[in-house]
């Protein structure tokens, strides 16, 4: 494991709880992505250090702690100019890395879809083009030819062609993976399929959720992005009513500009979903501080919207009483009991969204009963053995199929 010291600068607006919070959420980073922090270097600022970041003392001190503990690596809780990470790098014997860097060096390698790998490696690149740094003319190279004698193209200026270049055909290879996304949402509206996507900070326990609702045994573990490719499998709420359930990649405080627009087509799940889940951490003493994060990145989905059901996942960890919001939940996504209580109150939030009804249908007619008890919310059912016939109650999606299929058999039902 590479030795890691993690520098900090704690600005005025910072809350010291806040600033720890912050440090604390690096550090599991920095774990995440293979590292070992042997030391944490923070210092109080009116304003960052244009230069360096940090004032030229503690950059003496980090450059002399490097040296003392053999640390490889100097990560700083914060995205770098290019021309600071540059003076950073010429001054400490270590590599320098930024917040941003290490995000997207811990998403390239939990990325397994080929579409997570090109948006990652899209976000490299953006990150990338402008922290190219060369030597001068010792590395250009000659054209052939009468007019092409001379310094020629240096190898800074072929690597920014050639980073451009990629990143176009990269652009146009997800463009092909976006329009495929698409086609897929619009058949599930065809289908008039519900989608119920899970949301939230990353760690939060949504994998897990994820695994107990759909019955299923995705990859899931107590790291920080340990999912970053969407899932999405059927559901079976209480009453037999069948949705679709997707996990997300998790958010997290200043996640990178560069990763929200590459991973856009990914995230845009949640703007077609009927019903938002929200999971929290409760057991995170920065939760509210995390809830805020994601309803900022939810409104710049433009999703903030939607239909939403908090959960405060985690209750098995916590160590002191949690009041919990009104028409939220407080769980453990491995609890067998809250497990119904979500799919429960998940089956609720949905009837709000759509119309009851109440029809009579013949015993004969079993294949329409089975598929309204697969596309709509079955309440109540029972059998007229007299008259051969059951009499139903529910609730339906007025836009879809099965509902106008109800709503002409109620139509025929009344005439008989």
């Amino acid at each position: 494991m590479e030795h890691v010291i993690l520098a900090a600068c704690q600005l005025p607006h910072q809350s010291d709880e806040h600033f720890q919070s912050s440090l604390d959420e690096l550090e599991a980073l920095a774990k995440t992505a293979g590292g070992e922090v042997i030391a944490v270097v923070t210092q109080k600022r009116a304003k960052i250090d244009a230069a360096t970041y940090i004032g030229s003392g503690k950059v003496q001190e980090i450059a002399a702690l490097a040296k003392q503990l053999e640390a490889n690596t100097v990560i700083f809780n914060s995205e770098l100019s290019p021309a600071q990470q540059g003076r950073l790098g010429a001054l400490l014997s270590a590599k320098v890395l930024d917040r941003t860097q290490l995000i997207l060096d811990i998403f390239a390698v939990r990325a397994r879809s080929r579409e997570g790998k090109l948006q990652v490696e899209l976000a490299q690149l953006k990150y990338l083009l402008p922290r190219l740094s060369g030597i001068g003319q010792s590395l250009s190279r000659l054209g052939g030819g009468i007019g092409t004698r001379g310094p020629g193209e240096t190898k800074l200026e072929s690597d920014r062609r050639y980073i451009r270049s990629r990143m176009k055909d990269i652009s146009h290879q997800l463009n092909a993976v976006v329009s495929h996304r698409q086609r897929y949402r619009e058949r599930r509206l065809l289908n008039n399929q519900c989608q119920i996507v899970l949301v939230g900070y990353t760690n939060a326990g949504k994998s897990t959720l994820f695994n107990q609702l759909t019955e299923m045994q995705t990859y899931a573990e107590n790291k920080l992005f340990a999912t970053l490719d969407p899932l999405t499998r059927k559901m079976n709420l209480p009453n037999g009513f069948t949705c679709l359930l997707s996990d997300t990649v998790g958010f997290i405080q200043q996640l990178p500009t560069q990763l929200i627009a590459a991973f856009r087509s990914t995230l845009e799940e949640v703007t077609g979903a009927q019903l938002i889940v929200h999971v929290l951490d409760a057991s995170s003493p920065d939760v509210a501080e995390h809830e805020k994060t994601v309803c900022k990145l939810l409104r710049e989905l433009e999703a903030d919207d939607l239909p939403m059901l908090t959960v405060y996942n985690k209750k098995d960890l916590l160590q002191t009483p949690f009041i919990v919001p009104k028409g939220a939940l407080l769980v453990s996504a491995r609890d067998i009991n809250d497990r119904k209580r979500i799919l429960e109150a998940i089956e609720s939030q949905i009837m709000q969204q759509m119309v009851p009804f109440h029809t009579k249908i013949r015993a004969s007619e079993g294949k329409l009963l089975s598929s309204i008890k697969l596309n709509a919310i079955l309440k109540k059912q029972t059998f007229d053995q007299k008259a051969q016939m059951y009499e139903i109650e529910g609730f339906v999606y007025p836009e879809t199929s099965i509902a106008a299929k109800l709503n002409q058999h109620q139509g025929s039902a009344d005439k008989e």
